[in-house]
């Protein structure tokens, strides 16, 4: 979104421009400030009056003025209006807003997405700009002059477990702990940068993150020669895992375990990347693909498909140079994996992220409250949040119903009551506690892709609460069917469950939950001998 009109010149503008608008007072009943400001934080630091801003600027931007409204589907929908120059919000308020047009199209969140996709090939460009503009350092091999006085264990991931946030991240800190206490030394190393898919002859850096510091930005072969350098090791003192190869490329690791004298390990399924560069397996991003053959008409018509052969042969590649264990967090991640490419691997186990152990009865909820639907988490749309946001839109005026949304950062201007959580290494049960002081009923959790795992599936039963999910969610339909934990409904059946009250059946007062505590486990430090303990 590019700004037309410089933005001293716009301080000036405005300052009139709110007295001279004959439309101002039509815009303004329907104008959601608060939701703008926050769409737009240019507008919000740049102090201006955000719908005068909309009136002068902000549509010809492609700014909305709430989030019932799109500029852009508005125009593209009726290009008659376009042709006319007029403010399609003006327009529609004065002559669509009596039903003979729609604020938008009705054609689903999915219709956004795509119409949103960035080719894989400008993301590529992209990530190797950003990647061009890192500095590799030197001195690696004195930083890490202290391997080989202790067993190491190496991992390889998308990106800095220590600074990003997310359940992988998460899981991670998880095994560093439990390395750590086995007296481990860790060395983890990530693309210096983000990138979409792993590299076959794309220069970059890599970061190098060594028991929890990150030492900064070097080259693979840095690494290795810091490897090499070091301390023979003794047979079964040193040990990796593979988390994720976004980021990566095989001849770098395959190097890097070398100078290890590693050559077998553990390659863990977080996703589903080694089947395809669009690793949740959602074609053109909006639907469950189930990873069909790379030569069907399936992958000829996803954006994804002339790159999957990337992601097959050099995962095949890193198979047979290497002796890897996979391990998969649920059975179904597994099965879907085997079925759709035979790697050859050194055996297969599922190792749950975490249990559940009881901890006794739910207290009932006060008698003749509302229903109260949560939303956990960021409100991302392969996570399903158009999916709530809608049900929250339709049934805002139906007392029957509350919806809360718990996570980071809130969306205004929705019938949504908002609390904010914050989870961490700190308190890795934030999650858990808010949707059990929130006494939420039901957790909407209904991602495109399929999951294979979902700590907030866990989290919600954990709480005491039912989880409503889809059937293409992957572990969280299996573990919503297979425990009695909610319902697995299709996006008709769900809306039909709301509208005819049939969901109200999941009520706390209904069900009498149970409340759960997470036992969380290490990944990669439970399946390795002790070490010595620190």
């Amino acid at each position: 979104m590019r700004s037309l009109v410089p933005a001293a010149l716009k301080l000036r503008l405005l300052s009139g421009f709110k007295r001279f608008d004959p439309d101002r007072a039509v815009v303004a009943a329907e104008f959601d400030a608060a939701w703008y400001l926050q769409a737009y934080p240019d507008i919000a630091k740049a102090r201006v009056d955000p719908l005068a801003h909309f009136m002068a600027f902000g549509w010809k931007e492609g700014r909305d003025p709430n989030p019932r409204f799109s500029v852009r589907e508005y125009l593209n929908e009726y290009p008659e209006v376009a042709r006319t120059g007029v403010n399609p919000f003006v327009h529609f308020l004065k002559s669509g807003g009596e039903g003979s047009r729609a604020p938008r199209p009705d054609l689903g969140f999915r219709y956004d997405v795509i119409a949103r996709l960035v080719p894989v090939e400008d993301r590529l460009a992209q990530a190797a700009r950003a990647s061009d503009a890192v500095r590799p350092g030197a001195g690696l091999a004195g930083a890490l002059g202290q391997i080989g006085r202790r067993p190491l264990h190496v991992t390889f991931s998308h990106d800095d477990y220590t600074a990003n946030v997310g359940g992988v991240q998460l899981a991670l800190q998880r095994e560093a702990a439990g390395v750590a206490a086995q007296g481990r030394d860790h060395l983890h190393l990530h693309p210096a940068t983000p990138w979409p898919m792993l590299r076959t002859d794309e220069p970059a850096a890599l970061g190098v993150v060594w028991n929890g510091q990150a030492l900064g930005a070097f080259a693979a072969e840095a690494v290795a020669e810091a490897l090499r350098a070091a301390a023979p090791a003794r047979p079964g003192e040193r040990s990796f895992a593979i988390h994720s190869l976004l980021g990566h490329s095989v001849d770098e690791v395959l190097a890097i375990l070398a100078a290890a004298g590693l050559s077998e390990g553990f390659f863990w399924l977080h996703d589903f990347a080694s089947l395809c560069a669009g690793y949740h397996l959602l074609r053109n991003d909006v639907e469950d693909c189930a990873a069909p053959p790379p030569d069907s008409a399936a992958c000829g018509i996803c954006l994804y498909g002339p790159w999957r052969g990337r992601h097959l042969s050099e995962h095949e590649r890193l198979f047979r140079r290497l002796k890897l264990t996979v391990v998969a967090p649920s059975q179904p991640t597994l099965d879907l994996w085997r079925a759709s490419w035979d790697f050859p691997v050194a055996g297969t186990l599922v190792h749950p992220h975490a249990r559940l152990r009881s901890r006794g009865a739910a207290p009932a909820p006060p008698a003749g409250r509302p229903f109260r639907l949560a939303y956990a988490g960021l409100p991302a749309a392969h996570k399903g949040w158009p999916v709530f946001r809608d049900l929250a839109l339709r049934l805002a005026d139906d007392p029957r119903y509350e919806f809360l949304h718990l996570g980071l950062r809130s969306t205004p201007g929705l019938p949504v009551r908002f609390v904010e959580v914050a989870a961490g290494p700190e308190n890795p049960r934030a999650m858990q506690q808010a949707l059990e002081a929130a006494e939420a009923d039901a957790v909407l959790v209904w991602p495109l892709c399929r999951e294979t795992f979902s700590f907030v599936a866990y989290e919600a039963v954990a709480a005491g609460c039912a989880v409503i999910t889809g059937p293409d969610s992957g572990n969280v339909a299996a573990f919503v069917r297979d425990g009695g934990h909610g319902a697995v409904l299709d996006e008709a059946a769900l809306a039909e469950a709301f509208e005819s009250g049939e969901v109200l059946k999941l009520g706390r007062a209904t069900r009498r939950p149970a409340l759960y505590d997470l036992d969380f486990g290490a990944l990669t430090a439970d399946l390795l001998p002790e070490g010595t303990p620190a």
